[in-house]
């Protein structure tokens, strides 16, 4: 029964949303040009179905590239910062203030830096905008870890990257996963950033831009309802591994 409430429930939170949407656009008789229902997105779909799935698996692995190298180096520099007080207090600032650069001011500096190179530069804009949370969720996670764990660790001969692998790592793996929940829909936010505001023809963002150069509003929205569609698919992939590896944190109501 739980099983089956955690799908139909999100299943029909969606269609409430659709139906939402639907009546919002017929009730204000808006035009697909002005806003499009979710009823003219399913021609737009098979329309231009050969594009979607292309650019669709373009913008999907780029993705997920940015996100593993941003899981790895995340998870690196969080290591760093949280058993280092002093690296701890000098890179919070710099973390922080490059996280508060608007991420769209970046693209053309990313282009003119590496003309030409389309993949890596959409690749490394998803780790930019994702890594963060992720090291931060690894820094607070080691540098709350009890000391005394640490001292008898270090006492037995217990190397730093022992006690991360032994002790820190399972303490933090809730955070961990969700500060990846949130890394998840920021790497789409960095690939499609590259995809729309330095246009290759790759991607999804692409796409969307093609259908606004053109006025085709229904495309657009499409395009965004895939986008979404995604998101939610890479969300639960991870998920399903919080919960093979972090399972044990969940807690049961009541």
């Amino acid at each position: 029964m739980d099983k089956a409430q955690k799908i139909i429930v999100p299943l029909l939170a969606i269609l409430v949303f659709l139906m939402l949407w639907e009546g919002i656009v017929w009730i204000n008789d808006w035009p697909n040009y002005v806003m499009a229902s979710p009823s003219d997105l399913p021609e737009a779909y098979w329309k231009y179905s050969h594009l979607f799935l292309t650019m669709g698996w373009q913008t999907l692995w780029r993705t997920v590239l940015g996100l593993a190298i941003a899981v790895v180096a995340g998870t690196l520099l969080g290591m760093v910062m949280g058993f280092s007080k002093i690296a701890r207090e000098g890179l919070y600032p710099l973390l922080v203030g490059f996280n508060a650069i608007p991420k769209a001011t970046l693209v053309p500096v990313l282009a003119l830096l590496f003309i030409g190179q389309h993949d890596f530069n959409t690749v490394l804009m998803a780790f930019l905008i994702s890594f963060f949370p992720i090291a931060v969720s690894v820094s607070i996670g080691l540098s709350t870890l009890e000391p005394e764990y640490r001292d008898i660790l270090a006492a037995l001969g217990a190397s730093k990257f022992t006690i991360f692998r032994k002790i820190a790592l399972p303490k933090t793996l809730p955070e961990f996963f969700g500060a990846l929940k949130v890394a998840v829909t920021l790497a789409f936010i960095g690939t499609n950033l590259v995809e729309i505001v330095s246009p290759h023809g790759r991607g999804l963002g692409a796409l969307f831009k093609s259908g606004e150069t053109n006025g085709d509003y229904p495309l657009m929205f499409a395009v965004l309802i895939a986008l979404a569609f995604l998101g939610i698919v890479l969300y639960y992939a991870v998920v399903a591994l919080e919960r093979i590896f972090a399972g044990w944190a969940e807690r049961s109501p009541g």
